[in-house]
């Protein structure tokens, strides 16, 4: 059971910890073996979480100096708002530590990091297999009905 966990920004010092999470997410997510990110993907992104210019940001749920959670979030322009939105792009707690509120932790720090910035809205999306995930997702948010579609270049 974890007690004291707290929410923080990523330090450089956390890769150790941030690593099993980052690779257990996108595994989650079909990217693992031969479908695995490319190095240089992982590597950019954790560049990305400490340079001032990017958008891009990055939380950790921490206990006793263990990081059990992660969560990045991107902040950007809408046609339809006057602020900036705010996209949780990935979320994921180690598996001994799910079902503890971690995830609504760090959902709810991401509220706040949007709110500090001017933000207007939050939103994700999730596969709708993640039953678990949408479990908690019913609970902070209000799903629209929107299907996502793609086209990868």
């Amino acid at each position: 059971m974890y007690k004291q966990i707290s929410i923080r920004p990523i330090e450089r010092s956390d890769y150790q910890g941030w690593r099993p999470l980052w690779d257990g997410y996108n595994a989650f997510y079909g990217r693992s073996g031969a479908t695995a990110l490319a190095e240089e993907i992982t590597q950019a992104t954790w560049e990305r979480f400490f340079d001032p210019t990017e958008p891009i940001h990055s939380l950790i749920a921490e206990d006793a100096n263990d990081v059990v959670g992660l969560v990045h979030y991107v902040f950007h322009r809408s046609t339809t708002r006057l602020h900036d939105v705010c996209y949780l792009q990935d979320l994921f707690t180690a598996e001994c530590a799910r079902g503890q509120g971690i995830g609504r932790k760090l959902i709810e720090a991401v509220f706040d990091a949007a709110r500090k910035k001017g933000s207007s809205r939050v939103y994700w999306q999730t596969q709708a297999t993640n039953l678990a995930g949408r479990a908690l997702y019913d609970k902070v948010a209000q799903h629209r009905g929107y299907i996502l579609y793609s086209h990868e270049l």
